[in-house]
């Protein structure tokens, strides 16, 4: 296609004058002009082409040509004209010259397919280096060079120079000092050269513009939700692993829901197999539990793949697929200290699911295997002590017993650095072969029946630094295939080179003084490569058939299959009706049926908030039915004859209400024009269908306005009425159904019509009230009339026996309602309420009670006891905010009502939105008065050192001391007497230690930022120094910090032993910890303390406000600094 109107098509940052190196030769070995090679002419094809166009680096040649086009009276030339096709490749081209320009003041010349217009094949494309050359074939040595190289498409047909030379300059009477112009006697030659190159992956060079993998390469990728490139990296390895995925397959997950992991995860390989397009993950991460934080977060690509790999084996105990991912993923090592001069070696057995390898400082696997099996000898003051045989020199390693099939093999390509005090990647070179041997690194008795050989099949690829990058992977799919680069949404081949060499991390090849490349995620040059492999997967040659299951294909479960079939269809049956919504429209249809098994206010409920017998039944209809066909549909369901039934059209009140108004007599009008001219205009159409009394003798329905007497015609007419049942010793009001009255009648007048309609016989003693809105329920006078109540067709009666003194008694008695209005009044404040246990343990049930919004707490609170068999006073409620998470307890007062609770004013519990019908509830050990008068302590008891940690909560009375505190805890920690005689409670504030607490100390005075630990002290000192723990700095604090007694004379070789032994932390995590003296404020230098020093004379010698400062890792933090770890739920 031409690229008519565009400036050079070529890359923005191209530049046509580059920097080059100028080098100065010394004179001596300088050479004269006429010892230089001269240049080639512009008519020695061959060599100016290897001089002007060199072979690009990494590309291999196909096909190269040159063709010269000689072009003559040039100032006769139309505005657009083509030179003579030729041939490369297999493909002809042409050039394409606009010898006025192509709307600039310079001649613009491109190189163009030469297919027959609209003759280009389908997918027809070729990768080109091209040159042209514009030269006078009266001097050769006079010309003008524009090289570049591009993939051509049917789309994209030409491509080259908008702006090759100016005009003005072509055709001025010297061109460049040559005393000659350029185009001389309207004449000029233009030689295209071209290379048409090979592209084995088949995009090179591609604008992926309508790019479609699954076409491509038979395979789809993973849409990135924001920041999930790293799990979509690490799933299509695992997916791509076949015994892996048949596996999964093989957990049942026939009965569980899309927040099942297990389902989520065999429902993204089945779509990863059947789909055409990317597949999402969104449902997948919403079964781990994730939110916004982990999608926009990059996590620890080996923390997932363990937690995922954890969570898969755990689902599959109990099922064929048990004991799978071990068998695919676990190998053995072992660790040991082998002594030198006796007989004497211990050692421990582990399984590993992935090794971590050390690139800084290696420059290949074998490097970073080599220092991880490295042996260290422990001699001199580090001997060590073996049992029967006392201090002796001794080996310390690991060595490896089995490599699993599947290696998964984590490149440490993000390490602290120490003067930068940061996290930082490694981009140093390191090497990774194809094929690896893994034998010399395994035991001398290990099984070696089967060779270690591995072949890589996955390289997940971490391009950028630290804080901005993205993921890929290079996977192999099949056992001798080629590699294919997962980039999210898009699968494109690639080579092996892609795949090893380009992401062994290093420096680019310096070409000329090339300063390097940009990296696309920082924006700067760099001469380091920002693309690394941060983990790789290798499998087991010997086992290559069982893990790509050859020959065998993985089947999804047929359960899988079905269910995406059937939401497909669903997906597909909404996306239609979605297209043809404006020929259709909703009709809500409410009867008898409806009304009589209705407990509330109106006629019916019309919302669909929760679906039961008593909500309309919605239908959706062309909007062109007639009313006649319409009614056949709902006569056909109520079981009637369509004749038997009327439809009334449903207003919306002013007062609220939802009631009949006029019924709708014209069978030929359109549903649509129904609507229009009866409904209400901004809701949808609401109908209720009235049924036939009888037929007449000639068999027409006789509706009950047909029936009714009206006594006195003038200003009289039928009034279409509800009714309502109030049975107070049920105390129930259900709708009973409709009737007529005269407009002229007295209230005493209708009692023929709701005797019969009750079923109750004449003499029976009733009252009537009306039901005008939710909150206006008014008794019924006997001798006015309907038209002085003003009552008017579709309102509603209400009817209650009249009770005896006795029945009133028994039902007050029983907490029930003697009147309707009363009843009224509690479903006006009906509340379904869900009350949840607020803590875990002891286990309590959830569950709902109906209550009303105008109970005092301690009437809702007796309920709630009665439902859980405890005592009223000893339960406590805390109101929930809309996420889920407790806001503040209430606390008793009698004059608070539920509705108080559930629905607070701007200033009470807090200013977050709450849930309005639920609660959480505790049982407490004590009525919520007593409590109330106490204050809760969260105290943290440590039982083993610092490795066990206990959270309790005490509630201790305001007035307490320390010593109340001590036997809260006691008993909540069940610690024996003897134990308790040592325990000591000290505060600390922001990880560091602040005081001991005396037993007689007020609780009241504890400060309400600061924790309470709680631990036994073996001695007490009259000096003692508070120690805390640091990483790197003093002032990154961390750990439990804790008071420590301190000896005149003893080593501090001795005082690290006394340390072990209260922390319990020993070996090597122990030897990792560098001991400091730090002065307060902690942000002083750490001063190191060496074993032949007296902690005792150092803090003497000093003022007395030191520390001593334990500087460690912080075993919370990630390599991405952050503190939490990533979970899936």
């Amino acid at each position: 296609m031409d690229q008519l109107g565009s400036d050079m098509l070529v890359d923005p940052e191209y530049d046509e004058k580059q920097d080059v190196a100028i080098i100065n030769p010394d004179v001596d070995d300088s050479m004269d002009d006429a010892d230089q090679e001269p240049a080639p002419r512009a008519d020695e094809y061959e060599a100016f082409m290897k001089k002007n166009m060199p072979e690009l680096p990494d590309q291999e040649t196909e096909a190269e040509a040159y063709h010269t086009w000689e072009i003559s009276d040039w100032r006769t030339l139309s505005r657009r004209e083509h030179g003579p096709v030729f041939e490369c490749g297999g493909h002809p081209w042409r050039i394409l010259f606009f010898p006025y320009g192509n709307n600039v003041d310079f001649a613009s010349f491109y190189l163009e397919q030469g297919h027959e217009e609209k003759q280009v094949p389908e997918d027809w494309y070729a990768c080109v280096q091209f040159m042209l050359v514009l030269w006078n074939p009266n001097d050769p040595t006079m010309s003008i060079t524009h090289s570049a190289t591009h993939r051509f498409t049917a789309d994209e047909g030409d491509w080259g120079f908008t702006r090759f030379s100016e005009l003005r300059k072509l055709f001025a009477s010297s061109y460049d000092d040559h005393g000659r112009p350029m185009v001389e006697n309207n004449t000029a030659n233009v030689t295209a050269y071209v290379r048409v190159l090979k592209d084995p992956t088949g995009v090179l060079w591609h604008n992926f513009i309508n790019y479609d993998s699954k076409k491509e390469t038979g395979m789809v990728g993973l849409k990135n939700q924001g920041a999930t490139c790293y799990l979509n990296s690490l799933l299509q390895s695992l997916y791509f692993t076949n015994a892996f995925r048949l596996a999964v397959y093989q957990i049942p997950t026939d009965q569980e829901d899309r927040l099942n992991s297990a389902y989520a995860l065999q429902r993204l390989f089945y779509l990863l197999q059947s789909n055409n397009s990317a597949v999402s993950t969104t449902e997948l991460t919403q079964s781990f539990g994730w939110d916004s934080k982990q999608i926009f977060e990059q996590q620890d690509v080996q923390e997932l793949s363990r937690v995922l790999m954890d969570k898969l084996d755990e689902k599959m105990k109990g099922t064929e697929a048990e004991g799978a991912l071990e068998q695919m993923f676990v190998g053995k090592m072992k660790t040991y200290i082998s002594c030198i001069n006796v007989e004497y070696e211990s050692s421990r057995l582990e399984d590993f699911w992935d090794i971590q390898l050390n690139v800084s400082g290696n420059k290949n696997l074998d490097d970073s295997f080599k220092d991880y099996v490295q042996v260290e000898t422990m001699d001199g003051e580090n001997k060590y002590f073996a049992e029967g045989y006392g201090l002796q020199d001794a080996k310390k390693g690991v060595i490896f017993e089995t490599f699993p099939e599947v290696l998964h093999l984590q490149l440490k390509r993000f390490e602290y650095d120490i003067n930068r005090d940061a996290m930082m990647k490694v981009n140093d070179r390191y090497e990774f072969p194809e094929i690896w041997d893994a034998s010399p690194y395994l035991s001398d008795q290990a099984d070696r029946s089967e060779p270690y050989i591995y072949h890589l099949h996955g390289v997940l690829v971490h391009s950028g630094d630290l804080n901005a990058g993205h993921y890929y992977a290079f996977l192999k799919p099949t056992k001798d295939g080629h590699f294919y680069k997962f980039d999210d949404d898009r699968v494109t081949r690639a080579t092996q080179r892609e795949a090893l060499e380009e992401n062994f991390g290093g420096d680019y090849t310096q070409v000329n003084g090339n300063a390097g490349q940009r990296n696309p995620y920082t924006r700067t040059w760099s001469a380091k490569r920002s693309m690394s492999a941060y983990m790789l997967v290798y499998i087991r040659e010997s086992r290559l058939d069982k893990v790509f299951l050859t020959g065998k294909a993985v089947d999804p479960p047929t359960h899988l299959a079905q269910r995406i079939a059937k939401e497909k269809a669903e997906l597909e049956r909404k996306r239609k009706e979605r297209e043809e919504a404006h020929l259709y429209m909703d009709i809500q249809v409410a009867s008898d049926a409806n009304f009589k098994v209705y407990q509330g206010f109106d006629v019916v409920p019309w919302k669909h908030e929760i679906d039961s017998p008593a909500h309309p039944k919605t239908y959706r209809v062309l909007r062109v039915t007639t009313l006649a066909e319409f009614c056949e549909t709902v006569a056909s369901d109520l079981g009637i004859d369509a004749d038997m039934i009327r439809p009334w059209a449903m207003v919306n009140r002013q007062n609220g209400t939802v009631r009949p108004d006029v019924p709708v007599e014209f069978p030929e009008m359109s549903v649509e024009e129904a609507s229009s001219k009866f409904g209400t205009k901004t809701a949808q159409f609401k109908l209720w269908v009235e049924r036939a009394e009888k037929r007449d003798e000639d068999g027409t329905a006789m509706f009950g306005d047909k029936l009714i007497d009206l006594k006195t015609p003038a200003n009289n007419r039928p009034l279409m009425l509800f009714l309502k049942h109030f049975d107070a010793k049920t105390q129930s009001l259900f709708g009973v159904g409709n009737f007529y009255a005269s407009y002229q009648d007295r209230v005493c007048d209708v009692s023929p019509q709701i005797l019969k309609l009750m079923g109750w016989p004449v003499g029976t003693n009733f009252k009537l009230s009306e039901e005008i809105k939710q909150n206006m329920i008014e008794a019924m006078k006997p001798k006015v009339t309907l038209a002085q109540s003003e009552i008017q067709d579709g309102d509603i009666l209400t009817v209650q026996r009249i009770l005896s003194d006795k029945e009133t008694t028994q039902i007050t008695a029983a907490g029930g309602y003697v009147e309707a209005k009363e009843f009224y009044d509690y479903l006006l404040n009906r509340i379904n309420v869900e009350f949840v246990p607020r803590y875990t343990e002891p286990p309590l049930p959830t569950f709902s009670l109906t209550l009303s919004k105008k109970m005092t707490y301690d009437q809702f609170a007796a309920k709630v006891a009665e439902q859980l068999k405890v005592e009223p006073t000893h339960v406590r409620f805390t109101p929930i905010t809309t996420t889920g998470k407790a806001k503040t307890a209430v606390k008793y007062n009698q004059q608070l009502t539920l509705n108080n609770i559930l629905f607070p004013g701007p200033y009470n519990y807090g200013g977050s939105a709450q849930k309005a019908d639920c609660l959480f509830y505790e049982v407490l050990d004590m009525s919520l008065k007593e409590m109330e008068q106490r204050r809760p302590v969260k105290i943290t008891w440590l039982p083993d050192g610092l490795l066990k940690e206990d959270e309790y909560q005490l509630m201790i009375p305001r007035a307490g001391q320390i010593t109340d505190v001590l036997d809260g805890l006691q008993k909540k920690a069940n610690i024996s007497d003897e134990v308790m005689e040592k325990v000591r409670i000290y505060e600390v504030h922001n990880s560091k230690f602040y005081k001991e607490l005396l037993p007689d100390h007020q609780i009241m005075g504890i400060g309400e930022y600061f924790a309470l630990y709680a631990a036994p002290f073996l001695e007490d000192a009259d000096r003692k120094i508070s120690v805390f723990h640091f990483d790197k700095e003093p002032n990154k604090v961390h750990g439990i910090p804790f008071p420590f007694p301190i000896r005149e004379g003893e080593k501090f070789s001795e005082t690290k032993q006394r340390l072990s032994d209260l922390t319990k932390i020993k070996g090597k995590p122990f030897d990792k910890i560098k001991f400091t003296l730090v002065t307060k404020p902690h942000y002083s230098r750490p001063e190191p303390i060496e074993d032949d020093d007296v902690l005792w004379d150092l803090v003497e010698s000093t003022r007395d406000d030191v520390a001593l400062g334990l500087d460690h890792v912080n075993k919370s933090r990630s390599w991405l600094g952050k503190a939490d770890s990533i979970f899936i739920r």
